[in-house]
Order: C-alpha cells, then structure tokens, then sequence
C-alpha cells in the first residue's frame, strides 16, 4: 500500500524504493518491541535493546532519520537473562524483566543465577526517550559489579534502513561530554543541516562519557540502585538554554493524558468474547500510538518502521474504516489532507494542482531529492478518496462548518480529477508517473509488477484501476449532493451527471462476463487487464456495480482461489503472476478485507459477510498480541496452523489496526442521520463467536448513547437495549 515495490521502469531498478526483505529488516519475524510518539518511533529487541548483537532495523528515530542506533545494557559484562519483555496495554512504555546467569565472582564461588533483578522500563515522548534502570539484589550476599550502558549513532536515513545505499554522506562527528553532564552525538548532513541525540544520566556514570558508560554496582542483601537515562533528538541550530528532557514520571503522565483524550473521542466497544476484547483494544492502542496531534488536528500515521509519517491514502482509509466511532480522526485527516494538497505543477513531485498528498518525508535524503517523498503526489486514488471521505463526513456528524471550510478544497480536488486524473477524456481516472524516479503504479497496489494482464504481461500506462473509477464515482456522486445541501444546484446537477456517465463507462469498458468480475485496470490502449483480483471488491464498497453484478462479484471473491480462509487474496490463485508471498501479487491485507467487507454489507450479503469477518477475527486471533499486521502471506488455511508471516510487514499499521472498527461497522450495519439525531443499526448480526457486544460513548453531535446486543441462538437474530442516552439521540433497528 506505501509503494514497498514501485520504482523505476528499468529492470535493475524494479525495487528502488522497496524494503530490501533481509534478515536485518524482517522484523515481523520476531515481533520487535516498538513505541510511536508524534515524529519519533522506537524499534527494539525483547531485552530493550537495540542493535546489540547484530544489523537490524532497530533504533530510536525522529523525522525520518535514526538518532540512536545501538543500545545494549550489560551486568558483569554479561547479557541477562530475559524473563519478561511487554509493552503496555496503553501502549505508552516498555517494560523489561530480566535476571543474571550464573556470574563467577571469584576462582572458588559463583553468583547464583535468578538472584539480581533488572528492570528496564522505557517511555518515548516526541524526539525523547526517557529510560529508568532498576537493579535489586535478592540474594543474601553482598553483589559489587558493574553496569555498563553502550550507544552509538549513525544518523541514518530511513530509506538507508530500508537497504538504500547512498554514494556519499555527511559528516559525522567524536562523541562530546559538554560541561552540563550531557553526551552529544552529532552529525551534519549533506542538507546542511545539524542532527544531535543528547545523552543525560542520573546519577552520571563512573569516568569519562563516551560511547561506553559503566555504574559501579554495589549492592547489599535487598539493595537496589536506580539509572535513569534520557535521550533527546534534536535538530537544527543549537540552542544555548535549551531546556531539559521532561522526567520520566512527567512523561508518561503527559502520554498517558494524550491516550485518554483520544479515548474520550471514541466510542469504546466490549463483548462476551475476551479474544475479541483483545484484539479490539489491541487495535484501539495502536490507532491512539499511530495518531500524531497536528495543527489540523489527529492524523494517523501508516506503520512502524517503514512509513511512520503522514500517507494520504492511508490516513484517508484508516479515517474511513472506523469513522463510525471516531469522526474526530476524520476531521483531523480532511484538514490535514487539505492543507498539504498541491497548488502547482511539479512534475518531479508528481504534483499538479488540486491533488491530495501521497505522503511527506522530512529526513536528509528526502530535503536533497535522492529519494522523490518529500512531499511526494505519485497517487491517483487519493484525491477521490478525499472527496469520499468528506462526504462520509458530512453523513456521519453533520459537520457543514467543516466542510464549507474545506469546500475550496473539495472543487480543486475535483477540478483536478476532470483536468488532470483523466489523461484523455475518456471519463477515467488513469495514471503515468512524470517523475522520472517516482512510483511506477500509483494504486493502492503499488509495486512494479502489481498491474498485469492474463497473460502476465505488465500493462502498460497510463493505466486506469477499477477501484479508483468507484471511488471516483462516489466521489463525483457524493460531491453533488454536498453541493445541494449547499444550495449550489448547478454543480449538483452536474457532478451527479458525472457520476452517472462514469458509471455506464466502467460497466461497459471493465466488466468480464466470463470472469464475473471487473478488469483490475485498463492499459494505455484500454485494453482490460482481465485478472480477477480484491480491487474489484472495492466497488461494493461505493456502490457501483448492479445488484446482481455485485453477487456475482461476491461469489468470485469468495470462492476458493481468492478466499484462502484468512481473508480475500489480492490476487486469485491461478492467476499468472500469482504468488502468496509477494507484496500485492496473492497477499492478504486487512484493511483491502475491511473496505470488501463494508461493500459487502452495502448489498445485503450477510451470508458471505460472516465468512470473511470470521476469517479475519480468527486472522487476529491466531497473531502475536492480537494485532494484525500490514499484511499476511496469502497461503491457504490449515487445521492447527496460523497464518504466514510477511517478513517486512509494518506492525502495527494503522489501517490494519483500523479494520476492526470497520469489520465491526460492517456486522452491525451502522449509520446516522445527523438531521433527525438518528443512529441506525441496518440488518445487524452477530455471527456465533459473539453472543453479546457492547459500544459505549457512541456520539452523535451533543449527545451519545451506549447501546446492548445480543445474539439469539434459536434463530441468529439481534436485539439491541439502549443502556445510556445522553442528549437528543434516537436508535433504530432496521430488520
């Protein structure tokens, strides 16, 4: 989804901007331990580590740009033994238990093992980490040893970290202990800018600062001694007072008040299935730690570590997918999109005027061009998506002031979609990269390979997809009828036209009688893409497609070559360039399953609905943590076996994370009619592994209500009890 295969069209250059998949990068294998913290992210081994016995992608980063890439923390110079290693439920800091091997401590007598206790615990703020050490002794003899802290920094790009080499670097400068007690690690860049991390200790250590920095460690019988140590990144020129890092304790009750605000703005889900409360708090967490405050307001971020910034596409779906529960997100992503959409012409940013962002990168590689993401619009869906989501705004809160104010946006986005986003005329939306180094496709499916025909051919550009002609028909459609709740009849009239030519267009230039399902894409030459893949399921989710085109649609997808058990495929197995293990080429993305899901309930097919939502639920069920990853092999299900590992998945990832609120969405069949104060549960149900659920805090306006259902055995019908109503808020069951 976050061009983890596109580049440029020469052969060797195939996998440009892709994450090299190696040991060093497979973090997905072995679960790292990461925190997010607005521009700052935290990737670490199980013992609070990073990079200590070997190359990874572990680190602390600020700004696209890793400031500390090795932490290790040594007893006797030994590593302890690990006993525990978990971040919190919240999400907000690292706790790490672990204990000492057997330590000789002289020719004759050893330390036993399990008798010195060290307690890690870590918290990251917004280019801050703070980290408390705790060493206890529970043995009865007195234990006189050391603790030795090593660090070092190599200021690398992320793009660096994804296995970019670069032929040339900056500077990079000795550590230097500075009068107040602080270790500066520097590093000027080829952007000319300066990047620091700043090294604090309390107490400081034993001799001289440096990259090793050891504590004498003398502790009686239930002794204990206690290091703190912070970490900041800084950037720019240096400033002469500058303030220091907030305390441990300080930290993490700012964090955890940022959590609970966030909290506060969305409704709160529980059931009778604790599995079920654990994935979905699970995914809760990970969307407030993914969600970075900005001037425009709460804007989630893609996924840790890979593209841990600001995606349109992404935070434009993650908004959609639990917009029911959580409009204040949506809210902060149309203003934030809004702000970042492109003015001008710049063809090495793929930007014309009136394009929504494809994403935005703010390290050294990004500022000097080497990389095209700076602010980057290789994207063709996210300037429809825009407009859709603005209009499932307006749906859900009722918000007019927000979307006069944003208005301007809206027809520029449009304006673009008839100007630009159709090359020739033709009604569609195609794309054809003017950045010689940007994305070669610019969907949702992004890898250079990821658009081919039956034949295994790639297809050529410009390209038109299929899910962006249904986007770009809701938003056509959905543009419109904001216009008449405006009073602005005549772009009313002729949007919607827009909207009901582009619809005979798709029907007529995509749909496969044979294959009951749409082309994935038209070519250059128009000439359909016949493959039956996931983008087609798109379509349900805005209404394109008949009645019985849409069943028909259903039934493929969910028969046997693309629905492996796990989820829909993004490609059906059979199909040439079919592969479990890729990218985008037979894969299984959550958030692609969510948007089928919501089509789905669109139409009425709860039948094949529960199926899917069953293979999703026992998807996150089966995961370390109950988190769903950016993504899964696409490997058929078997009996006692979980599904595959991606190796260089992000995890967590915000549209992942959000397709619990959308799957859930889709069970209940939930809308609103803000002009009446009405929330609507559309032909509910609850499939058989969820007897009872409960939402809470679900808002409408000024008002809110929490709501009871439950599941009927004798015949699997619903019932829902409003528990709590605050305000003028009606409920309605719609059978």
């Amino acid at each position: 989804m976050d061009h983890e295969g596109s580049g440029p069209a020469r052969a060797e250059d195939e996998n440009a901007w892709s994450v090299a998949s190696t040991a060093a990068t497979a973090l997905a294998l072995y679960r790292p331990r990461t925190l997010k913290n607005g521009a700052s992210f935290l990737v670490l081994d199980h013992f609070g580590d990073a990079q200590a016995i070997g190359a990874t992608a572990e680190g602390l980063f600020h700004e696209d740009t890793r400031f500390l890439s090795r932490l290790s923390l040594r007893v006797a110079g030994l590593r302890p033994l690990l006993l525990s290693s978990a971040v919190s439920a919240d999400n907000t800091v690292l706790t790490v238990n672990m204990t000492n091997p057997d330590i000789p401590v002289a020719p004759d007598r050893r330390l036993t093992r399990d008798t010195i206790h060290v307690e890690r615990q870590i918290v990251l703020g917004n280019g801050v980490l703070r980290e408390r050490i705790t060493v206890r002794n529970f043995s009865d003899a007195h234990f006189a040893s050391e603790l030795l802290l090593s660090f070092a920094t190599d200021f690398a790009d992320i793009y660096e970290v994804r296995g970019h080499r670069r032929g040339q670097r900056g500077e990079r400068r000795a550590p230097e202990a500075r009068p107040d007690g602080s270790l500066v690690l520097s590093y000027h860049g080829l952007d000319e800018v300066e990047r620091r991390t700043r090294l604090r200790f309390d107490p400081p250590p034993e001799g001289p600062l440096g990259r090793d920095n050891r504590w004498p460690l003398d502790l009686p019988p239930g002794g204990s001694r206690v290091i703190e140590v912070a970490v900041t990144c800084e950037t720019g020129p240096e400033a002469a007072d500058a303030p220091p890092a907030p305390g441990f304790d300080g930290l993490l009750a700012g964090i955890r008040a940022w959590c609970a605000g966030r909290d506060a703005e969305r409704a709160q889900v529980s059931s009778s299935n604790q599995v079920f409360n654990d994935w979905f708090a699970r995914a809760a967490a990970d969307l407030t730690m993914l969600t970075t405050p900005t001037a425009s307001g709460p804007v989630p971020y893609s996924g840790i570590p890979w593209f841990s910034s600001p995606f349109g596409r992404n935070s434009l779906i993650t908004a959609m997918e639990c917009l029911w529960a959580d409009p204040a997100l949506a809210r902060g992503t149309l203003r934030f999109q809004a702000t970042h959409q492109a003015t001008a012409m710049d063809a090495g940013r793929d930007a014309e005027p009136g394009k929504i962002l494809h994403e935005s990168r703010s390290g050294e590689m990004a500022a000097l061009r080497e990389v095209p993401f700076g602010r980057y619009y290789g994207s063709v869906d996210s300037t429809p998506l825009f407009v859709m989501l603005a209009t499932q705004y307006a749906d859900r809160t009722g918000d007019w002031a927000l979307i006069r104010e944003i208005w301007p946006n809206i027809v520029a986005a449009l304006r673009w979609m008839e100007r630009h986003g159709d090359l020739d005329g033709d009604l569609l939306l195609e794309y054809e990269r003017q950045s010689p180094n940007g994305l070669v496709n610019q969907g949702w499916k992004d890898s250079w390979d990821s658009v081919f025909h039956q034949d295994g051919r790639l297809a050529e550009a410009p390209i038109a997809l299929i899910e962006v002609q249904a986007y770009a028909e809701a938003a056509w459609r959905g543009a419109g009828r904001l216009a008449r709740s405006l009073g602005l009849e005549n772009e009313a009239e002729v949007w919607t036209a827009s909207a009901d030519a582009l619809r005979y267009r798709v029907e007529e230039a995509f749909w496969c009688e044979d294959l009951s399902t749409y082309a994935m894409a038209l070519d250059a030459n128009k000439r359909p893409c016949r493959v039956r893949s996931s983008n087609a399921g798109h379509a349900l989710l805005t209404g394109l497609p008949s009645p019985e085109r849409a069943h028909r649609i259903t039934q493929t997808l969910m028969a046997p070559e693309s629905f492996g058990g796990w989820g829909i495929r993004t490609i059906a197995e059979g199909e040439s360039r079919y592969n479990p293990m890729s990218y985008h080429n037979g894969s299984v993305w959550p958030h692609d399953n969510a948007l089928i899901a919501l089509g789905m309930k669109r139409y009425g097919q709860n039948g094949p609905l529960e199926r899917l939502l069953t293979g999703i639920y026992d998807s996150a069920q089966a995961v370390d943590l109950h988190r769903l990853p950016e993504l899964l092999c696409g490997f058929a299900r078997r009996e006692r076996e979980g599904p595959t590992s991606y190796p260089v998945a992000c995890l967590p990832q915000s549209s992942a994370a959000a397709a619990a609120y959308a799957t859930l969405g889709a069970m209940l069949g939930l809308s609103f009619r803000p002009e009446v104060r009405a929330v609507r549960f559309v032909r509910p149900f609850l499939p058989p592994w969820l007897d009872e659920l409960r939402i809470e805090n679900l808002r409408l306006g000024e008002g809110s209500v929490d709501v009871r259902l439950r599941r009927h055995e004798a015949d699997g019908g619903v019932s829902l009890n409003v528990l709590r109503r605050q305000g003028q808020v009606e409920v309605a069951v719609i059978t």
